[in-house]
């Protein structure tokens, strides 16, 4: 069964249309209307060695919340739903991510089962027009509805763009990790995932 998905969402802050190949290779098709969120879902499109796109339409006018969470609700419906049964996955991924001075760690569960750690230490307020506090608010809308378990830790670092990068970078390799098909059976000891 080919693992692809797409996920629209339309509230009155935001209409977001995602699309997900996990099993093909495609430069990222991105358009939130934030820069700096452009860059990182780009890199993580990149990285994980899927195929996505991301369309967003938001009330920028007010500020990126909407936009950010709500992109990562989206994108983590599109990637549960893709993932199916998950029947053969490899499950877990870590990877540990240099950007310069800045070194994050990212290890994902696809485990049926939401949890974030998170725990970065960026400083600067802004990246771009994009407010760094923002960041967890995308890590956890993605978690929380591909119901995928994600510990982040920035192990050193001092430049906020950096440590950001590195975090979606670390992510997007772990989860190429998790999601490759490598058996027959569904990773589990007592037979379900959740």
């Amino acid at each position: 069964m080919p693992r692809i998905t797409t996920v629209s969402r339309k509230t009155k802050e935001t209409d977001i249309t995602v699309t997900w190949d996990l099993d093909r290779a495609a430069p990222a098709e991105i358009s939130t209307g934030i820069g700096f969120l452009d860059h990182m879902l780009d890199a993580l499109g990149k990285h994980s060695g899927t195929a996505l796109k991301v369309s967003c339409t938001g009330d920028l006018h007010i500020d990126g919340h909407h936009t950010t969470e709500d992109v990562g609700i989206v994108m983590g419906q599109c990637l549960k739903q893709a993932l199916g049964d998950r029947v053969g996955i490899e499950r877990f991924g870590n990877m540990a991510c240099p950007l310069d001075e800045a070194l994050v760690t990212a290890t994902v569960d696809v485990s049926g089962r939401p949890y974030l750690v998170y725990d970065l230490k960026p400083e600067a307020a802004m990246l771009g027009t994009w407010a760094v506090e923002l960041v967890p608010e995308f890590f956890g809308g993605l978690t929380d509805h591909a119901r995928i378990c994600l510990h982040l830790h920035q192990q050193c670092g001092r430049n906020t763009h950096h440590i950001v990068e590195a975090a979606f970078k670390a992510t997007a390799r772990a989860l190429r990790q998790a999601i490759k098909v490598t058996g027959t059976e569904l990773p589990s000891t007592k037979g379900l995932l959740g």
